[in-house]
């Protein structure tokens, strides 16, 4: 039985709006702590510059996204009950941004306070969050491959959580885990979860259901289906065993569980753009473009992590990892993030004033609600800026237009998004008014 939509489920408009208004500012932030540490922060994944920006990105733009899409995805496509979303949004986005502002500012001070305050703050929000979301996931009726995802990521999230809240505790503590971990070793488990449990298993959930639905494409094979998640899964498991004593150091078996993920991503992204090439609409929106650039982002990714393993000499270089980061997180990630914002606050707003009491003629439908030439604008400037940011991995001297433009188009997309609410306001004033 697959997934019926259930409008009527949907949270309050304010519930998804706070986070995904939100989100946009902590990239433009990243961009300029880019553009101030300049080719410094592309020395080494390690150094205070890139871990800054990698998590305003993953924490603070990602996370906010997610969440607030989780809250709405949930209620509307499972048909799930969620409890008081407005309170659980009220609570969890503040704390979620403290937190993330704690984190980023950690790592640019190296201030070990700060990062106890980071994993406390993360350990309320997102306790909360999982704890509300899991109810409402395993209670639903509601059955198909996306509610099966959608399980797995938010399990994915759960496992991140702790790994980082621990990996923050211990950093604030100045703690070691050499007695039972090595830190790096829970480092690996950590990323690979936050990325592959959690972001990549939420996109191939959700894109189940919203590219045959809004891409008119036909449906993902339903083999397909089954593979990439249980694969994923089955991955991520095995990658974890490491932490057992004794399998950390193999590494011949890493390997070969890293290349078996990268194929499996490979195929999901091969997969998506057969997709897209049958869809039944000619015309390319900002959505399809946006999804298309990341899904070609995916396949770059793991042939150049495919590249990396043949090619020993490239794979040891100290920006390797930075150029996989940048092809993940701006390239893959925040591509498919920005593309469904797109979609997502126009149809909230269309649906939202709808039950305002609104008609046809009393509201603007759903190409108006954020100008067209606006968003084709931005998404240009994003994958200029995403090809910036791969340029400035092989020529550091790079970093700080690189650093520049990402800002510039995070700093865009929230024009456009607050574009969007600010008509939603207007339009929802003028109904009441007339009631």
């Amino acid at each position: 039985m697959q997934p019926t939509l259930s409008f009527e489920q949907a949270p309050p408009i304010s519930v998804p709006y706070r986070f995904f208004l939100t989100a946009p500012l902590f990239g433009a932030a990243a961009g300029l702590v880019l553009a101030w540490f300049g080719p410094a922060a592309f020395a080494s994944r390690w150094s205070p510059g890139a871990l800054a920006m990698t998590h305003l990105i993953v924490v603070d733009f990602m996370l906010q996204v997610m969440c607030g899409s989780l809250l709405q995805f949930v209620a509307v496509v499972a048909g799930a009950n969620i409890w008081r979303p407005h309170l659980v949004a009220s609570v969890v986005h503040p704390l979620i941004t403290a937190g993330a502002v704690f984190l980023a500012t950690a790592f640019l001070l190296e201030q070990p306070p700060l990062f106890l305050a980071a994993a406390l703050t993360f350990a309320v929000a997102l306790g909360l969050f999982l704890t509300v979301m899991a109810i409402a996931l395993l209670r639903t009726p509601a059955r198909g491959a996306s509610i099966l995802v959608l399980r797995l990521a938010v399990f994915g999230l759960l496992l991140t959580v702790v790994l980082g809240v621990t990996l923050a505790g211990t950093l604030g503590s100045h703690g070691s885990l050499q007695s039972v971990w090595s830190l790096f070793t829970l480092i690996k488990v950590h990323v690979a979860w936050g990325l592959g449990g959690w972001a990549l298993m939420l996109v191939i959930g959700v894109s189940f259901l919203v590219v045959p639905m809004f891409q008119l494409t036909p449906a993902y094979p339903a083999w397909l289906t089954r593979l990439l998640p249980a694969g994923l899964f089955l991955v991520l498991c095995l990658w974890s065993l490491q932490l057992l004593p004794g399998l950390g150091e193999v590494q011949a078996l890493q390997s070969a569980v890293l290349t078996a993920g990268m194929l499996l991503a490979g195929l999901y992204a091969a997969a998506t753009l057969w997709l897209q090439s049958r869809r039944r609409r000619r015309q390319a929106d900002v959505t399809l473009v946006f999804w298309r650039g990341a899904m070609l982002s995916l396949l770059a990714l793991a042939v150049s992590w495919l590249a990396f393993e043949a090619l020993p000499q490239l794979g040891e270089h100290a920006r390797a990892p930075l150029w996989l980061g940048v092809l993940a997180l701006p390239g893959v990630f925040l591509s498919v993030i920005q593309g469904m914002l797109y979609k997502i606050m126009p149809f909230l707003n269309w649906l939202h004033l709808q039950r305002q009491g609104g008609t046809v003629a009393t509201q603007p439908n759903m190409k108006q609600m954020i100008p067209e030439r606006a968003m084709r604008g931005q998404m240009r400037l994003h994958f200029a800026a995403l090809a910036l940011l791969l340029a400035a991995v092989i020529w550091p001297a790079l970093a700080l237009p690189a650093g520049l433009a990402f800002c510039a188009s995070c700093l865009w997309l929230e024009w456009n998004l607050v574009g969007a609410a600010r008509l939603y306001v207007r339009f929802r004033d003028r109904l009441r008014a007339t009631t």
